[in-house]
């Protein structure tokens, strides 16, 4: 395995990676950090090297400076967002339809790439002309706890998949997932669907990823593009983040229908349970309890969002510009 990324890295040193596809990168920004800086520098390091990096930089003053490393032969460009205007799914659906490449992939500011193979990798399932998107492996960084690593290794899983319709009863929710951390998309697929909703709190890959199953095509989950990005969250945002979740599948209920979500996450608490039982952390059973007590009150109360008023609505969200 080693010796097969040396050689891929080696051809991409000598130029000897060909690709049929153009490739554009789309990373919304918004009070970046110095992994912004790592994540550019490793895709120009890639052995398929965008074809063009387009930053949506979220401003909360005009002229505000979102500062990128000089890299050679790069070609980025910024694009200022007012902050009023920003939303998950409209500011990356204008990202979109500045780039005709044949790929359109969307990365977060703090996803980095783990290797110099995640856009050959996540190219690799667009053999199947019927696969309209692909989505990385989001692998812990260093500084995760034992709970944040056990998620991430649950929900991004060691072996590769493809997705269709026909996996609905055995994934459930599962087959419409997809992270915008770092998905790319089959920009004529994407344009036939028509784009990201043009406003959502939450979720916009996923509904993408759910109108494309739906219309029979597949989404891959290509576990060898891989990506460091993991989270701390507190109680208190892990409720607001699931608030969230819960007014996004609110509000797409069509597009979610006839799919329980609950469910993925009973079986996330109970395998979390059994593996630090398992590795007698004992003491870290109290603390998955009081998260997940955090994460099922946020996400039924913003199922029930409709019911509440807008002052509790705006405590209980982590994206409150949304609803001003």
């Amino acid at each position: 395995m080693k010796e097969n990324i040396q050689r891929q890295e080696d051809k991409a040193e000598s130029g000897d990676i060909d690709c049929k596809y153009t490739v554009d990168v789309i990373i919304p920004t918004y009070h970046s950090d110095d992994k912004l800086d790592k994540l550019l520098i490793k895709l120009y390091q890639q052995t398929i090297k965008p074809n063009r990096v387009i930053i949506l930089h979220t401003e909360e003053y005009q002229g505000q400076e979102q500062k990128i490393p000089d890299i050679e032969g790069s070609n980025i460009e910024i694009i200022p967002i007012n902050k009023k205007e920003y939303d998950h799914g409209g500011t990356r659906k204008y990202g979109a339809s500045l780039s005709d490449a044949d790929i359109i992939l969307f990365m977060t500011q703090d996803a980095v790439p783990a290797d110099h193979l995640l856009i050959e990798n996540l190219l690799e399932p667009y053999s199947d002309p019927m696969v309209a998107a692909s989505y990385a492996r989001q692998l812990p960084d260093e500084k995760a706890d034992l709970l944040e690593r056990y998620t991430r290794y649950f929900n991004y899983p060691k072996h590769s998949r493809i997705k269709t319709l026909e996996d609905l009863p055995e994934l459930g929710i599962k087959t419409f997932f997809c992270s915008d951390v770092c998905a790319s998309y089959r920009n004529k697929v994407y344009r036939e669907m028509g784009g990201f909703v043009d406003k959502t709190i939450f979720n916009e890959d996923m509904i993408m990823a759910a109108g494309m199953i739906r219309a029979n095509y597949k989404v891959a989950y290509a576990a060898n593009a891989k990506v460091i990005h993991s989270h701390k969250y507190t109680y208190v945002q892990q409720f607001t983040r699931n608030f969230d979740l819960g007014v996004s599948h609110n509000q797409y209920a069509e597009v979610l229908h006839g799919v329980k979500s609950e469910s993925e996450g009973i079986k996330l608490v109970r395998k979390t349970m059994q593996y630090l039982i398992q590795k007698k952390k004992y003491y870290l059973i109290p603390d998955l309890i009081i998260s997940s007590a955090f994460k099922f009150i946020g996400y039924q109360m913003g199922l029930r969002y409709d019911l509440l008023p807008r002052n509790i609505i705006l405590r209980c969200s982590m994206n409150k510009s949304y609803w001003k």
